[in-house]
């Protein structure tokens, strides 16, 4: 065994991130480490590489106990980390990028000419021919990775850390990717693998590490790993009381509101087509890095769409900006309500009425008794929990801050409501009262494109679901064909028996 981590506990400010979670890597293997946003994985890596400490547990690294106190201590052992944000020095050539304070000398001075051959040589195993005098920014994503690879190896690394190395990359880079993989493995070199795109953990891992809620939760060699076992112990269970609030399934199909159609910007939103329809909630459905965020930002204008089309009641539009989308009747609730969402030192009343704010101001001051007036009723509309408006809006709970923040974009009397991950971060009643919220909402007409990662929020509350893979639209699900089986052959990409779950 190259790496044992076992029993690795941590926990920040009483915060649990990691609970007794484990990971092996054995020479020359290829593991796959997979799990949702906040599964633990970049915290188990970091206790690994010694960025932090862990509080119980124990590692072995290479035939010795190890614990890491600074990043320089991991490289020296033979860790190597490749992020997903390449850290070269772009300006800087191939060969000085390589060897980066590891310069060889020659009488004290570097020797420019012995780094040069050495670059080529390292870069040689890898099939790779260019000119290593040029600096890094000159080259694509796939030969800047090969470089950070190629540093590693010039490190003497046993075992190479790469984080969503594919994230940027195209088809061909990605298959110039995998080969260099291949490369390190003959030459004895372990590789962990943190990705999520299905295809490429199957056709690049040996095996499989799956963490969820800071543990982890399965481990198997790939082959004995099907797709949608993979899916199912990445996204667990846990809202299956809210089944009971699903919608009638035999409702009449309503006019569309707003059309989607062969979206795509860049890598990450390559073909999607979705309809959110009046007076539904739209559920948007996809393994971490499908490119559901991605898509509510090119339809709110906060990313400029390069091909496609959206409607809005028939007509075509563009949304430059989210100021367009606002004016058209969209608002959007993002995923992450504290960077994106809440202003944490303002009150309740100023954050429900930022998005109103130009409808407020007369000669440039605002109507506070319209904004009085407003922030009132939503607060009892919506069941917000508060002293008073003038609370600041960092003291409430998740639950609460979240209708706060429907309550924003409400107050703009929208005709289409997106919301990213509605009930991340709270506890399970109050995600119970936002879920039937939304329900009251589309049953007064309102549009809703709900973007979630739990399969038993959609199952609860979703009149169609649309499933992002790869940031392409692979299914889109009716009322009467939801179900936890559809769900999770759409998101594993694969058609599966009905009412077979492998």
């Amino acid at each position: 065994m190259l790496l044992s981590m076992q029993g690795i506990s941590k926990a920040f400010a009483g915060v649990v991130a990691l609970k007794s979670a484990s990971l092996e890597v054995e020479p020359a293997e290829v593991m796959a480490l997979v799990g949702q946003n906040g599964a633990g994985k970049s915290t188990l890596i970091k206790i690994l590489t010694g960025v932090y400490r862990r509080d119980e547990g124990s590692i072995t690294f290479n035939g010795r106990n190890i614990d890491f106190t600074m990043p320089a201590e991991a490289q020296s052992a033979g860790i190597a980390t490749i992020y997903q944000e390449i850290n070269l020095a772009p300006q800087r050539s191939v060969a000085e990028n390589i060897y980066l304070s590891r310069e060889p000398k020659r009488f004290g001075l570097i020797d420019h000419a012995a780094m040069r051959r050495g670059a080529e040589a390292v870069l040689k195993t890898f099939n790779l021919s260019i000119d290593v005098d040029r600096p890094v920014a000159h080259f694509d994503a796939a030969t800047r990775q090969m470089v950070a690879i190629a540093r590693a190896v010039t490190q003497n690394a046993r075992l190479v850390i790469m984080d969503e190395p594919t994230s940027s990359l195209d088809e061909r880079e990605v298959a110039v990717l995998f080969e260099t993989i291949r490369t390190l493995k003959r030459s004895g070199v372990a590789v962990i693998f943190i990705g999520h795109r299905l295809d490429e953990l199957y056709a690049i891992c040996d095996r499989v590490t799956i963490m969820r809620d800071g543990q982890t939760v399965a481990k198997s060699p790939m082959a004995d790993m099907p797709k949608m076992a993979l899916v199912r112990h990445m996204l667990g269970k846990e809202l299956a009381a809210f089944q009971a609030m699903a919608p009638d399934q035999d409702v009449p199909e309503r006019p569309a509101r707003l059309v989607v159609e062969n979206a795509g910007a860049g890598v990450r939103v390559r073909d999607v087509s979705l309809t959110v329809r009046e007076g539904e909630i739209s559920g948007l459905a996809g393994l971490l890095g499908s490119g559901r965020t991605e898509t509510a930002r090119l339809i709110f204008g906060a990313d400029r769409m390069q091909r496609g089309t959206i409607r809005m009641d028939g007509k075509e539009r563009v949304y430059r900006e989210p100021a367009d989308a606002i004016a058209d009747g969209i608002g959007l609730v993002s995923e992450d309500r504290k960077i994106d969402g809440i202003v944490p030192d303002m009150s309740i009343r100023e954050n429900m009425t930022l998005a109103l704010l130009p409808k407020l101001k007369k000669a440039g001051i605002v109507d506070r008794a319209r904004q009085d007036e407003i922030v009132t009723r939503y607060i009892r509309a919506l069941g917000v929990k508060c002293a008073s408006p003038d609370q600041p809006i960092k003291e409430l709970s998740g639950g609460n801050q979240q209708k706060v923040l429907l309550a924003r974009w409400l107050a703009t009397d929208p005709r289409v409501l997106i919301i990213d991950e509605p009930t991340r971060g709270i506890d399970i009643g109050a995600k119970s009262e936002i879920l039937k919220l939304l329900r009251n909402l589309a049953d007064e007409g309102l549009s809703v494109l709900m973007i979630s990662s739990e399969l038993e929020e959609l199952l609860a509350a979703a009149d169609r679901v649309t499933v992002l893979s790869d940031g392409t639209s692979v299914a889109t699900l009716p009322r009467k064909d939801l179900s936890e089986a559809a769900l999770l052959s759409a998101m594993a990409h694969q058609v599966a028996p009905e009412g077979e779950i492998a």
